[in-house]
């Protein structure tokens, strides 16, 4: 939960000095008590083609051929509200517009850079505290809540703040507890989707985003959260017995991973589920032969005029699977970026939300890079290089970059069998 799945956070139970840290959290608990979110009406997507894996009923699958209609789609303007909780036992010791300041603008520039300008997210941060009825502690907050305790957490936030807060005027909800409070667990942010939506102001609230982070908060963590509201899934691995690596299946590779990566834009994948890439920007690698694409950087700003390039190309290596290819340059959310390069990953559209939906496939699985800032070293020098080439086992699929232009794009050839149609 630490993002709707698990976390909207960093989540996990080892933090490495906070940038080894592990992604976070787990998955999302549903409603008042149920795990998962009722599947909503399929809605056809224009910009899909053949090259798209069909959605699935795994928990936020990377099908893109429709999208749940539960879920709000980030192709227009959405409107958020964020509300801040305080406790009987304990006074707060900073102001909500202190804690909105932790997050906002930041996510917004976030997602305003990362659609290329397709999407805005317009926060609307309550000034004074709200006030809960009951001690912090009495909620029992932890990651791995007891469905009941959280339940009397939704229902009594927004009880509360229904009095100065109409909620029919907002898409997204925000409860920020007080990060000082005894019973707050630090840990604990995640969205909740609720089976049985809560009702205030002839509206119906079907998920809302719980903040537990401390000021200042783990970076990236509202951004990572977020996404899980947009049907987003997460991308670590949490390790059965809580200790290890978390972040094995992506790395610093999309914040989806780990809210602490040093790449944190979205997967191309991701941008074409959300609507903010078309069919004219992914390239179908389809039929023998060698094909030759141009791919500019995932991060980079739209050319002159807001003209966005090819961003992504994709070859079908199965029915429920596909091999997906783009470039990554340090610019944008990724300018702190440990390598630059053609990133290879595979999707699974079976595969639900923790499971390794995508597996970022290591070029260099010999060497490591950038230990010192890097989530998961192994995979932070996962691209290709210019002049590298890679057969992607299992796929017959080869690989090669031939080189960057000076405007800053990858050309790239991609060769292998026929993919399945």
């Amino acid at each position: 939960m630490k993002g709707q799945q698990p976390p909207g956070r960093v989540h996990g139970p080892v933090r490495r000095s906070r940038l080894r840290a592990c992604a976070a959290a787990f998955t999302s608990l549903a409603a008042l008590a149920a795990i998962g979110l009722v599947a909503g009406p399929a809605v056809a997507v224009p910009s899909a083609g053949p090259c798209a894996l069909p959605r699935t009923a795994a928990h936020h699958s990377l099908g893109l051929d429709t999208w749940n209609g539960s879920y709000p789609r980030p192709t227009r303007a959405l409107d958020a509200v964020m509300i801040f909780l305080s406790f009987p036992d304990s006074a707060p010791m900073t102001t909500p517009a202190q804690l909105a300041a932790d997050h906002f603008p930041g996510t917004s520039e976030f997602f305003e850079r990362a659609s290329y300008g397709r999407f805005s997210l317009r926060v609307h941060p309550q000034q004074n505290w709200t006030r809960m009825p009951q001690d912090s502690a009495a909620y029992a907050i932890r990651r791995d809540w007891s469905a009941e305790r959280r339940a009397a957490y939704l229902r009594d936030a927004i009880r509360a703040a229904d009095a100065s807060v109409d909620f029919s005027r907002y898409d997204i909800v925000y409860l920020v507890a007080d990060p000082d409070a005894p019973g707050v667990d630090s840990d604990a942010t995640k969205v909740v989707n609720l089976e049985r939506p809560l009702e205030a102001d002839g509206t119906e609230i079907k998920r809302v985003v719980t903040v537990f982070e401390r000021h200042p908060p783990d970076r990236n963590v509202l951004a990572h959260e977020t996404g899980h509201v947009f049907d987003l899934p997460d991308l670590y691995h949490r390790p059965t017995d809580g200790k290890g690596d978390w972040d094995t299946y992506v790395g610093d590779w999309d914040v989806m991973g780990s809210q602490f990566g040093l790449a944190p834009d979205l997967f191309a994948w991701h941008k074409w589920k959300l609507g903010w890439l078309d069919r004219s920007q992914v390239k179908c690698v389809r039929g023998p032969g060698t094909h030759v694409v141009g791919l500019e950087p995932v991060a980079a700003a739209p050319v002159a005029g807001g003209t966005v390039g090819t961003r992504l190309a994709v070859v079908r290596t199965g029915e429920d699977s596909a091999l997906a290819i783009e470039a990554r340059s340090a610019t944008g959310n990724d300018k702190d970026t440990c390598t630059e390069g053609v990133l290879l990953y595979r999707v699974r559209n079976q595969a639900a939300s923790g499971d390794g939906p995508v597996e970022v496939v290591d070029t260099h699985p010999h060497t490591e890079a950038c230990w010192e800032r890097s989530v998961y070293p192994p995979l932070a020098d996962a691209p290709l290089r210019e002049g590298e080439s890679y057969t992607v086992p299992g796929t017959g699929v080869r690989v090669e970059v031939d080189g960057r232009t000076k405007a800053g794009m990858w050309t790239v050839r991609i060769s292998g069998p026929q993919p399945v149609r």
